[in-house]
C-alpha cells in the first residue's frame, strides 16, 4: 500500500493520456459545471501501519461506490518520495474526481461518507481538503 498514491497519480496520468476517462456517456453533465477533484489528506494521532491501512480499507469499503465518482484511489504516503518539493506530513490520501459539484454534494451528505467520518475521526490529528475543478 506503500506506493497507493503513486499509483493513484500515474492513473490520472494516464486515463488522461488514453481517453479512458471520457464521460460522454455519463447521465450528469460535465459541461454543466466540470469535475470536481476532492483530494483529502490525513494525519492520524496513532500512525502506526496497521492503523493506515486499517483507514484505506475504509475508504474502500465506505467511500468507493458513490453516483457519479469518475475516478477513486486511497493509500498512503509514498515515504520513499523524499524531495524538498514533496509534502510528507500526512499519513493516508483519499483522491476521488466526481462528474460535477451534484454529485459531490450528494456524496458529502451520504450515510456511508458520514458512517466513514464517525469511524475513524477520534483518529485524526488532522484532514486537509483540498478540492478543485478540473478538465482532462
Amino acid at each position: 500500500m506503500r506506493h497507493g498514491m503513486f499509483v493513484g497519480v500515474m492513473v490520472l496520468f494516464v486515463l488522461g493520456l488514453s481517453g479512458c476517462g471520457d464521460l460522454s456517456g455519463q447521465t450528469n453533465s460535465v459541461d454543466a459545471g466540470g469535475m470536481l477533484a476532492h483530494n483529502v489528506y490525513f494525519t492520524l494521532h496513532d500512525n502506526a501501519e496497521a492503523e493506515q491501512e486499517a483507514l484505506v480499507q475504509d475508504c474502500f469499503e465506505y467511500l468507493k461506490d458513490q453516483p457519479g465518482i469518475v475516478f477513486f484511489a486511497a493509500g498512503t504516503l509514498a515515504e520513499e518520495y523524499d524531495r524538498p518539493v514533496n509534502v510528507t506530513d500526512f499519513d493516508v490520501s483519499l483522491h476521488i474526481v466526481f462528474d460535477s459539484i451534484a454529485s459531490h454534494d450528494r456524496y458529502q451528505d451520504d450515510d456511508d461518507h458520514l458512517t466513514f467520518i464517525e469511524r475513524n475521526e477520534d483518529n485524526w490529528e488532522s484532514v486537509r481538503v483540498f478540492d478543485s475543478m478540473v478538465e482532462q
